[in-house]
């Protein structure tokens, strides 16, 4: 079993977060429209993950950045205008390293953001993720999560839809 440390990322590991996302993203490129791609990696990389309140949270073995994940708060413009506020936290842009992927990187910051979700007295979590992700939508419905098509949109006009997903939880578990 590998040794998972959670943790804040500290201000100096966010351009390696940065690019770590981008690589982590990189096995779309090719399967996604350019305009789409392009989008995405601007939106992946960009510092929307600075705006206040949102915890950018790391994952790391051996001492090394393993993955991460940014989470916002409720009730923040986490999309750019395309989804209305919503009252619970949103996990977003997810990304594990690919030499670390079926160590279990991705469950522990998801079972992160959820625990502090619940110790901040919210009874769900949400997240959105592109309908071409696969292996990221096996993992979340395998957690729990459930559609919320209503949160639904196209970022790109290109008929690739962004699928919500919420996860709802008594605050007692």
């Amino acid at each position: 079993m590998v040794n998972i440390v959670i943790q804040n990322a500290k201000k100096e590991m966010y351009p390696s977060i940065r690019q770590q996302r981008i690589d982590a993203y990189n096995e779309y490129a090719n399967v996604l429209p350019v305009d789409h791609w392009n989008a995405l990696k601007n939106s992946i990389s960009s510092k929307v993950d600075e705006q206040e309140g949102v915890e950018l949270i790391v994952a790391t073995i051996l001492g090394k950045i393993a993955g991460s994940v940014a989470l916002f708060p409720a009730k923040t413009n986490a999309y750019e205008g395309y989804v209305e506020e919503l009252d619970y936290p949103e996990i977003r842009m997810l990304a594990v390293d690919s030499t670390c992927r079926s160590q279990g990187v991705a469950n522990a910051l998801i079972s992160e953001c959820i625990n502090r979700s619940k110790e901040k007295g919210f009874d769900a979590i949400g997240l959105h993720t592109g309908e071409f992700m696969k292996n990221a939508i096996s993992l979340y419905e395998g957690i729990g999560f459930k559609r919320l098509p209503k949160f639904d949109f196209q970022s790109a006009d290109d008929g690739i839809n962004v699928r919500a997903y919420q996860l709802k939880f008594r605050l007692e578990d």
